[in-house]
């Protein structure tokens, strides 16, 4: 005997696969695509914010948008939605996309402000302002906790803290949950609540890692440094440019000035100005969803709109801008490619009264990621050299999580797995190492942690209980014992039922069909030799019909009537009734042709090979013919079911096997078919 481990068999519907398009090993062009059990899903899809055009997109040749089920987008940072009009106008996506509410009333305007500030070709432009309104009809909103289902998949979202309206995903498939946090942010600031911790465990968590290892200063001390900076600029006679996006860290900083101006009056000469051809529509925005943010904020809107500052004004163009002297300047974009920012810093990079103060992550590949190495020149939109004079500082307001707060949501929610996505790769593998230190001795949270670079998949195996659930009349029907349950095994969304097929328009959209055989055959013998003859081969005859169209039923299945000296055969077909039916032609062209003795009590020749070749056959229908052999001396013939094995004597047609169930099925077929051997006499009459 073999002591040979037999390996689990795998079914590939049981793989989990993950895969980024963007966002692996690098910060851009999140995009990341699920597949479990035939559902395919994208998480995002944004632009590289260091690239153009094309490049700038997803690596999206790895997949048929049109198998997607959906599309799920978690904020409206360009990085995470930034392609979409591309996606949903120019392929052939035909799924559905959701966002919350907040985001996807600031994607159309941050959007339609990247068109226009965009510095490339209209070559390379990815898509339009006409695609951009195009694409948001396709766009389906969700409420935070609202559950919805879309082909099988569940899915809600949770706060996330990064921005307003910033969601985390947890999708549900078969039982396996995925939570998809996007940006996400565990500490509170000024306007915006902390992300929530799910009260499920998911099995596996995809996470961001765009800080790595690196901790966060304490907010105060951050925002007293910050502070600081932007008031030594303005009184050593210099300009502040603070680059920030249209939303986002735009408001948690303008509340900060704003604040600091009131309790500071020797600094109210120093104006300061909001840069955003999206000024006026952002805190529009904003005021409309106030209770989207924190409970402090929604207090303060009780009184008085937090959101209307007192020393802070809004500019739409440089056109519109008085630069006469010192003055703090917050103007997009964040990472200075193009626009507002990018001009006001050409204007200013000479002199060394003014200052930058860069307050968010910077992307590999943007102005704002080079002049942190404070290189001792730039070059200008235009090709031009100028020297780099100004002061250059970095505080980080992003909100983004760090190492710490990382860790400690990953110890809240004990997943067996976890991937890091959205973080250069140095970043990421440091995480990972110290996630896995950290939690090597903890009992409760044993995690694998993945780095996948773009396109590479993880792929994990989650192999459900596959148990069915048995609804309807079998339910209601308590099986005698030894008996098989015999029924039909529907799947809907990944669960099983078993249903008699009466059940299946009660339980399912299913109906139930038949397919019925007619058979003519001329026939001018006797009918009286050939219910004889029939009786000898099949036994006992049923009368069917009425006095207007009498008939017999053979085998219990073949219904038999006479018309107009033709032989109708009508039978409900299926493997066995078939093989029935090519008996009982066969008594009828034997009778027609009078090579059987029907007028006598001789009883009618079966030959036993055809039988032994017709339960063979009907067997392999059954079980497949790879399943079904014939034994050397071709007096057994065996049957092969999952290593379990049945043996039937092809002379006394005696069944052998140690599974009763499968016993049973074998004994019922043989029974049948071994019958048109069987020399029974009862000869009721066709009239």
């Amino acid at each position: 005997m073999s002591n040979k481990r037999k390996e689990p068999f795998n079914d590939d519907s049981d793989k989990l696969i993950i895969r980024p398009l963007g966002a692996g090993q690098e910060v851009g062009r999140s995009c990341i695509y699920l597949e479990f059990k035939g559902k395919k899903i994208l998480l995002d899809f944004g632009i590289h914010p260091g690239l153009s055009g094309r490049t700038a997109l997803p690596f999206i040749d790895n997949i048929d948008p049109e198998e997607l089920d959906l599309l799920l987008v978690s904020h409206f940072h360009l990085d995470h939605c930034g392609a979409l009009p591309w996606f949903l106008n120019k392929t052939n996506f035909k799924g559905r996309c959701f966002m919350t509410h907040a985001t996807k009333a600031i994607y159309k305007w941050l959007l339609s402000d990247c068109i226009r500030v965009s510095n490339v070709s209209a070559e390379e432009m990815l898509y339009t302002e006409a695609e951009l309104i195009a694409s948001m009809p396709r766009i389906e909103t969700v409420n935070f906790h609202q559950e919805i289902e879309v082909n099988g998949i569940k899915f809600w979202c949770y706060h996330a803290g990064h921005v307003l309206g910033a969601a985390m995903f947890m999708i549900e498939i078969a039982g396996v949950k995925i939570l998809y946090t996007g940006d996400f942010s565990r500490q509170e600031d000024r306007h915006l609540m902390a992300a929530e911790v799910p009260n499920l465990r998911p099995d596996v968590l995809v996470t961001e890692a765009t800080y790595g290892v690196h901790v966060h200063e304490p907010r105060e001390q951050r925002e007293n440094r910050f502070t600081r900076l932007v008031n030594d600029i303005v009184t050593r006679g210099g300009r502040c440019l603070i680059p920030v996006f249209a939303l986002g860290r735009a408001q948690e900083l303008l509340l900060i000035l704003d604040e600091y101006w009131s309790s500071h009056p020797e600094l109210h000469e120093y104006p300061i100005y909001y840069a955003s051809s999206l000024a006026k529509k952002c805190m529009a925005v904003y005021q409309t969803y106030i209770d989207a943010m924190n409970d402090k904020i929604r207090k303060q809107s009780a009184v008085s709109n937090p959101f209307k500052f007192k020393h802070i004004a809004s500019l739409k163009t440089i056109d519109d801008f008085d630069d006469i002297g010192p003055c703090v300047v917050l103007a997009s974009p964040g990472m200075m490619q193009s626009g507002l920012s990018r001009e006001l810093f050409e204007c200013w990079c000479t002199d060394k009264r003014n200052g930058v103060i860069i307050a968010g992550y910077c992307v590999e590949g943007t102005l704002a990621k080079m002049i942190l190495s404070e290189p001792e020149e730039i070059t200008t939109m235009g090709g031009q050299k100028l020297p780099l004079k100004c002061s250059i500082d970095y505080i980080s307001f992003s909100a983004h999580t760090d190492c710490n707060q990382t860790t400690d949501f990953i110890r809240e929610l004990r997943p067996p797995h976890v991937i890091l996505v959205h973080g250069e790769s140095t970043e990421m593998n440091r995480l990972r190492s110290h996630l896995i230190r950290k939690f090597e001795d903890d009992p409760e949270c044993k995690l694998l942690v993945y780095t996948p670079k773009n396109t590479q998949s993880v792929e994990l195996r989650f192999r459900g209980e596959k148990t069915a659930k048995v609804v309807g009349q079998l339910a209601a029907e308590k099986p005698a014992e030894g008996n098989i349950l015999s029924g039909i095994l529907v799947r809907r969304n990944f669960k099983l039922h078993m249903m008699a097929p009466e059940d299946l328009q009660n339980y399912t959209t299913l109906t139930r069909s038949t397919v019925t055989q007619h058979l003519g055959i001329p026939f001018t013998a006797a009918p009286r030799s050939l219910v004889l003859n029939l009786s000898q081969v099949a036994g006992e005859l049923e009368q069917v019909g009425d006095k207007q169209k009498p008939g017999i039923r053979v085998f219990g299945a073949i219904n038999i009537f006479l018309e107009n000296k033709m032989l109708v055969l009508e039978w409900e077909s299926s493997p066995v009734n078939d093989v029935y039916a090519d008996a009982v032609v066969t008594v009828i062209l034997k009778t027609e042709s009078g090579d059987c003795p029907g007028n006598t009590d001789t009883p009618i020749q079966v030959n036993k090979k055809h039988v032994r070749e017709c339960l063979q056959e009907t067997l392999s229908e059954m079980y497949g013919s790879t399943m079904v052999t014939l034994s050397e001396d071709q007096q057994q013939l065996c049957v092969t079911i999952d290593d379990k094995k049945a043996a039937i004597d092809l002379e006394s047609f005696e069944v052998k096997c140690d599974d009763e169930e499968i016993h049973s099925t074998i004994e019922i077929t043989v029974k049948h078919l071994s019958a048109c051997i069987q020399p029974l006499k009862l000869t009721p009459a066709i009239t």
